[in-house]
């Protein structure tokens, strides 16, 4: 007997003879439209999105056949087979089974995630309060004000996902709720939506559909890779210097001569900043954020040296930096160091390492969290605050102040910081500073926390 939520059995009866084509029917409601606007073969889907989301899709196609009733006799899948093959079902996977054939698909968005126990989830179809959603897995790599399409059921006392789960962009989230806001003659952007559980279960493949052509555009398109500029105007190419030490050098007195140099500043026994001169404050501004990471007092980092065995490892973002490096090192430590060696990483190349899982390419030393938290923050916490009186884009040009006066300009507000948020939190390493940031203050400073939900 099958225990668990193990839906082998159903999907095994699914493609009999009696049910083979109306799963054919759910798949091509579901993936039939972009599929043909695109110009693919069903058997070409999972090379272009992945194995994984391939599945995701089918999976999705699956449930709402589980719900769909069809006439004259009202025949339903799970009714159908718990009727003949139940007996070889353990109680928890029918319970299961019947929340399944009663659900109906929509789009969450996702807050107050606790890695491996679960998160709210709030309808943005159908509105209402979020439901507390228990979750081991998708919980540890979700992230704050995600949206999910997705099955969330009641079984056993708590709410959890079905199989079914689409990550989607905020610009398709957008789409779908513009769509059905339309399809109820609303053209206001932040309209209610009057949608009850009938109508939105028969809505089920247009929630594929939507992700399907946010993600396919994207998936066939060559993706290109915009030239990023470090603060100084230059090019980021990461450049790893390494110097080694010459023979009978001690890192001690390394160190010594480092601590001589004005522009180094030792955060740790064997790694300094390198320091440029603090900008001065740009009273127009561009209501854009600059790439570059800066002291508490926004003395910009331009670089950093740390001692590792016998050698000096200088790392900067720039061939221009990494003259000017060598040069400074050269001054201070002389003939304590060999001719230094130098690697070299694109944007490109470092992002495929990543990719790929590979750590003996990486443009930067390891600088510990300790030391890069309060930098990153510090600097998110300066650059965030004066944003909040630059006119903002995605508020319409008007600055998050200004916003904060009116309702309209509140909820917008909250989207927008929403967006922030999700964009932060949205790192590999969930101890990396910009995952770690907390955007609280921003909230209560322009007194909208109540929104934060």
């Amino acid at each position: 007997m099958k225990r668990g939520h193990d839906l082998t059995g159903l999907m095994k009866f699914a493609t009999r003879p009696e049910w083979a084509d109306d799963l054919h029917d759910a798949l091509d409601d579901h993936l039939g439209t972009a599929l043909t606007q695109f110009d693919i073969d069903s058997d070409e889907l999972p090379d272009i999105i992945g194995e994984h989301w391939a599945m995701t899709l089918w999976g999705c196609a699956f449930e709402d056949l589980a719900t769909r009733v069809f006439e004259p006799d009202g025949r339903n899948l799970v009714d159908e087979y718990l009727k003949r093959r139940g007996w070889n079902e353990g109680g928890p996977n029918k319970i299961y089974m019947r929340a399944l054939r009663t659900s109906v698909m929509s789009v969450y968005e996702v807050s107050a995630i606790e890695p491996g126990v679960g998160f709210l989830a709030r309808d943005l179809i159908r509105g209402g309060e979020p439901v507390q959603v228990r979750e081991r897995t998708a919980s540890k790599t979700l992230g704050p004000w995600d949206r999910i399409g997705a099955r969330i059921i009641p079984v056993s006392g708590h709410m959890i996902l079905a199989g079914g789960l689409l990550s989607f962009t905020a610009e398709a989230t957008n789409s779908l709720l513009e769509a059905l806001r339309l399809g109820q003659g609303k053209r206001g952007p932040h309209a209610k939506l009057a949608i009850g559980d009938d109508q939105l279960r028969d809505l089920s493949p247009l929630i594929s559909m939507v992700w399907l052509f946010d993600i396919l555009p994207k998936a066939l398109e060559p993706t290109t890779i915009p030239t990023l500029h470090n603060a100084d105007g230059e090019e980021v190419i990461f450049h790893r210097v390494r110097f080694p030490l010459a023979r009978g050098t001690t890192q001690a007195l390394i160190g010594e001569r480092l601590d001589t140099v004005p522009a180094l500043q030792r955060e740790t026994s064997h790694f300094w900043n390198w320091l440029g001169a603090k900008p001065v404050p740009d009273k127009k501004g561009t209501g854009q954020m600059a790439w570059g990471v800066s002291m508490a007092d926004g003395t910009p980092v331009l670089g950093n040296l740390e001692l590792k065995g016998r050698a000096l490892i200088l790392a900067v973002t720039s061939a221009e930096r990494a003259e000017r490096g060598i040069a400074l090192v050269d001054q201070a430590l002389g003939g304590l160091v060999a001719t230094p060696l130098t690697e070299i990483e694109t944007i490109e190349q470092a992002m495929a390492a990543r990719q790929e899982g590979r750590t003996t390419s990486e443009p930067a030393p390891d600088i510990p969290v300790e030391v890069a938290t309060p930098l990153v923050h510090g600097m998110l916490d300066r650059q965030y605050r004066a944003l909040l009186d630059e006119p903002v884009p995605m508020l319409d040009d008007k600055t998050p102040r200004q916003c904060a006066r009116s309702k309209a300009g509140r909820d917008r507000l909250a989207t927008w910081l929403k967006h922030l948020e999700n964009l932060s939190g949205r790192q590999a390493d969930t101890n990396d500073p910009m995952a770690t940031y907390d955007f609280t203050w921003i909230w209560q400073e322009l007194g909208i926390e109540d929104l934060r939900r």
